[in-house]
């Protein structure tokens, strides 16, 4: 057989694999519900994300070169088609109930909504890229600078496959969703730290701080005016940032608010 019809085949069978494992596991009485909700929680769940949306292209890629690459993806995409028709055909209940897609399909048509979302797929070397600067970047900020520790557990988790209703489609795209939102929520804290700490100065661009100051609220929060000057740059950051403190946070960071004496939020 064909090398690279083997690899398509190959990624076919280990997406529709791991799908059926992650559905069976929790099946398993009290322990493999345990382990199917270990699963939902970073750091578990990088493997999970990964084994899905990566692993069988780098495998492919390793063996094949770029060609390999390609048609992993392609077996990638051929095996999430094939979940999300077998998952809506054994729920037949939800899947002829109200549903996200078959709804948007009726707002932007059907051939729009499905383009724009499978194109969304190009994101997830850009999403992984950030999981890659949380986990070994940042922790070592933390021990320079001491800027504060988060537990990943409460950013990088799946819960929405236990709403219900959703099947097929809706579901996979919501869990996606759930994921990214997470990644790209953590980086964004990890951010404010950054800014605040090696450049609490606002953008002279007014529409840009209106923009911005939603993600980086230090910036109508604390951050020195354009025109300011950098003795004032230097007395915030004397005023903010002191010595032997635990944890140096963005401005309106919590743990700016604790109680002196009590734990930092976010310190282990």
């Amino acid at each position: 057989m064909n090398p690279l019809v083997q690899i398509y085949l190959a990624t076919i069978a280990a997406i529709l694999l791991g799908a059926g494992l992650l559905q069976l596991i929790p099946k398993l009485g009290n322990v493999g519900r345990k382990f199917s909700n270990w699963l939902c929680y970073a750091p578990a769940l990088d493997i999970v994300v990964f084994y899905f949306t990566a692993l069988p292209a780098v495998i492919a890629a390793f063996v094949a070169g770029w060609l390999g690459l390609a048609v992993a993806v392609v077996g990638q995409f051929t095996g999430m088609l094939l979940w999300t028709t077998l998952h809506e055909l054994a729920h037949p209940a939800a899947r002829k109930g109200p549903r996200i897609f078959p709804t948007l399909n009726k707002i932007v048509g059907r051939w729009r909504n499905h383009f724009a979302v499978w194109w969304t797929a190009w994101a997830v070397p850009g999403f992984w890229m950030i999981r890659l600067v949380q986990y070994f970047a940042y922790p070592v900020i933390t021990w320079t600078v001491r800027f504060p520790k988060y537990r990943d557990r409460e950013w990088i988790n799946l819960s929405r496959h236990k709403f219900n209703g959703l099947v097929g489609y809706d579901l996979i795209w919501c869990l996606y969703c759930d994921w990214m939102t997470g990644v790209w929520s953590l980086g964004s804290e990890m951010l404010r730290n950054v800014e605040s700490f090696w450049c609490p100065i606002r953008f002279d661009s007014t529409k840009k701080c209106d923009h911005c100051k939603g993600d980086f609220p230090d910036i109508v929060g604390g951050w020195i005016k354009s025109d300011g000057t950098m003795e004032e740059v230097q007395s915030l950051l004397k005023s903010k940032y002191q010595s032997g403190q635990k944890s140096n946070s963005w401005f309106g960071h919590p743990a700016r608010l604790t109680i002196e004496g009590e734990e930092i939020e976010g310190e282990d």
